[in-house]
């Protein structure tokens, strides 16, 4: 590309007024931000309080559909803002070299030409008269991001200033006419549609828009995120920003910043409930098995969000939303920073970012934070799926449930986000608590062991445990008093061989089984020794003990999914759940260990 820009243009060129208009954009997209909470936060809050019926859910899906509407505006808002200020930012780096040479050239005295040629005058003295050594014209001889020719050099000694002056001035402008290139072509593409609705295809052009903006803006936001700082330093570096600069990342960085441990519970919701808008734009579409999956379960959780809270009943807020792996989301019921008892639930086998999450899941701890809020009102409950959890049925990755790196991965992941509750909690003693269940529990276990382990939790729930990695509750770190486990007699997963037996029977069948039954403990499962054991020492809760595996109806595993059920008999463990998520496990009513 051949830039047609002159020196004495980029001199001339106002940044000043690039940011000005940065700044009117900002103004717009702050607006549509407040108008979108508007609609949000009181307009659909009261009509859901006190109208019911056909016309009132009219309304409702219309406001819902203006307050997609303004979040559109904000984003794009958003990114031509930060795109204009990029364009001033990286313009201005150059300006400054071109002054520098400008400078050098006006003290030496030296003539700077409209097409960049720099002309030195007589200088030295020559080695057979002693008369002074003619001046002459240098241009820049240097190709992009190559140096000069190298070889004999002239003996007056201005040649050698100029050759760099002018070589300083080339590059500067065909720096700049590379950005103003690359610039123009986003801005031409930062524009709506036609018409008064925003559709899917319009998000999937969006985030498109935000791809592009990301990879202009790198140099100029990205590269400050502190990717790789402590959950309590990213919090430190979010709060001494310009209230401009958090506008900005939140802009362009949603997916960074929503996910980003340390950031408070507000920021991550706001950036997420966007970044949600442009995850779906991105998977609108697409035909394969995994984008038609997580598309399903954005769609359910757009839908929960829309919906808001039934009278009673905790706000949710998305701190995470990810279409990594086989997906994230992280979602609280409550506010976790403003919350006394936080407590966080770790799924396990075969979960992932799909409908069933999104509505079984979610509402394992939506009916947790409920019941914590019973108990003491100043709670919050989250579903944390921030790892790739074994998956059956998915050819190699089936066999990761009988392996450990899958926990040791989510396990580093969760001590990050449970240190960044810490962090961003507004209690001088918060009162936290982990929930793994299933693999979900190993998983928990992991994050004990590794870094510092979790020195901020103060509780562990275990449920449905196929053994957590370590063979006693103290080594967990938060004392055995402070360990729970919750086991259904015809839990399977809870009653699951050893290692030892496992590979015996795999390659002897059931006698192998019986035969590593008795070389083994007989409390041992397959990730270690039995939470619910004896030997473990950890405070076993009561829980129904489940339909059995097979009965009348045939096969079920419904002992090992109904921990957290508010219903009937089963409720006993969800009430101890509930318990010491509140800070009163000395309450719950306890069974017998085996």
């Amino acid at each position: 590309m051949r830039s047609t820009l002159t020196w004495a243009q980029l001199r001339d060129l106002k940044c000043a007024e690039l940011e000005g208009a940065a700044d009117g954009w900002g103004r717009s997209s702050n607006r549509a931000d407040a108008a979108r909470d508007r609609v949000e936060q009181h307009l659909l809050t009261g009509l859901r309080g006190s109208q019911e019926g056909e016309a009132a859910q009219a309304a409702v899906a219309r406001l819902r559909q203006l307050g997609k509407n303004f979040q559109y505006v904000y984003t794009e808002c958003g990114l031509l803002r930060t795109t204009l200020n990029s364009l001033a930012h990286e313009m201005k780096a150059q300006q400054r070299v071109l002054t520098e040479a400008l400078e050098d050239a006006a003290t030496l005295k030296f003539t700077v030409h409209p097409d960049g040629s720099v002309t030195y005058p007589a200088a030295g003295e020559g080695l057979v008269d002693g008369a002074p050594l003619k001046g002459g014209t240098a241009s820049s001889q240097a190709a992009p991001g190559l140096l000069p020719p190298t070889g004999l050099t002239a003996p007056n000694p201005h040649t050698a200033k100029a050759q760099d002056i002018a070589d300083r001035i080339t590059g500067a402008v065909r720096t700049a006419g590379e950005i103003d290139w690359r610039y123009a072509g986003i801005l031409r593409r930062l524009k709506a549609e036609e018409g008064l609705k925003v559709p899917d295809a319009t998000w999937k052009d969006a985030a498109g828009d935000a791809a592009a903006v990301r990879d202009a803006v790198r140099t100029y936001l990205r590269n400050a995120i502190p990717l790789d700082a402590t959950p309590a330093e990213r919090r430190d570096w979010w709060a001494g920003l310009t209230q401009e600069q958090r506008e900005e990342y939140l802009a362009v960085y949603p997916d960074r910043i929503g996910n980003l441990d340390g950031i408070p519970a507000l920021v991550r919701d706001a950036a997420n409930r966007d970044n949600l808008q442009l995850l779906i734009g991105k998977l609108e579409g697409r035909d394969d098995d995994r984008s038609i999956t997580q598309l399903a379960g954005l769609r359910e959780i757009d839908r929960q969000l829309g919906a808001g809270p039934k009278p009673g009943e905790p706000p949710m807020f998305l701190l995470g939303i990810s279409d990594e792996g086989n997906g994230r989301a992280i979602v609280s019921y409550g506010n976790p920073d403003t919350a006394k008892h936080v407590s966080a639930y770790v799924p396990g086998l075969n979960t992932s970012l799909d409908e069933d999450f999104a509505k079984n899941d979610l509402k394992r701890a939506r009916d947790t934070a409920i019941a914590t809020r019973e108990i003491d009102s100043s709670s919050a409950a989250i579903a944390w799926l921030g790892y790739d959890a074994p998956q059956l049925l998915d050819g190699m990755d089936s066999l990761a449930v009988a392996q450990d790196e899958k926990a040791e991965a989510g396990g580093s992941s969760f001590r990050g986000f449970m240190g960044g509750l810490a962090s961003t909690n507004q209690h001088p003693d918060p009162h936290l608590v982990a929930i793994g269940h299933s693999y979900g529990s190993r998983t928990v276990g992991a994050s004990t062991q590794g870094g510092d382990g979790l020195p901020e939790v103060d509780d562990i729930v275990l449920v449905g445990s196929p053994g957590v990695g370590v063979d006693r509750a103290e080594d967990l770190g938060v004392g055995k008093g402070h360990v729970f486990v919750g086991a259904a007699d015809n839990d399977v997963v809870t009653n699951a061989p050893s290692k030892l037996q496992g590979n015996l029977g795999a390659v002897a069948g059931p006698v192998g089984y019986v035969a590593g039954g008795l070389l083994e403990r007989d409390d041992d499962l397959w990730f270690g020794r039995d939470p619910a054991s004896e030997g473990f020492g950890a405070t076993r809760f009561r829980a129904d003990e489940g339909p059995p595996l097979v009965g009348r109806r045939g096969f079920s595993f419904d002992a090992h999914s109904q921990y957290f059920d508010r219903n009937g008999a089963d409720s006993v463990s969800a009430d101890s759940i509930a318990l010491i998520a509140a800070g009163q496990g000395h309450r719950v009513k306890v069974e017998e260990q085996r």
